[in-house]
């Protein structure tokens, strides 16, 4: 799995992190979404996709 972020559609709605937090974080300064494991571990997978799912801006893309 690979993940990829366009921070340009980003508004910073938090659903990612709260979903997938040890993949996805924000950034203090404005919330944007901050990508900490581009490549997750397997276990961490189910909850990537279920964080694309829920952004409402569709910033989260994931190729399996």
């Amino acid at each position: 799995m690979r993940i990829t972020i366009d921070i340009e559609l980003c508004t910073g709605a938090g659903q990612c992190a709260l979903v997938a937090a040890d993949v996805f974080d924000q950034r203090d300064e404005d919330g944007i979404v901050a990508l900490l494991q581009p490549g997750p571990p397997a276990e961490a997978h189910d909850a990537v996709r279920q964080a694309a799912l829920l952004c409402p801006t569709r910033a989260i893309r994931v190729a399996e």
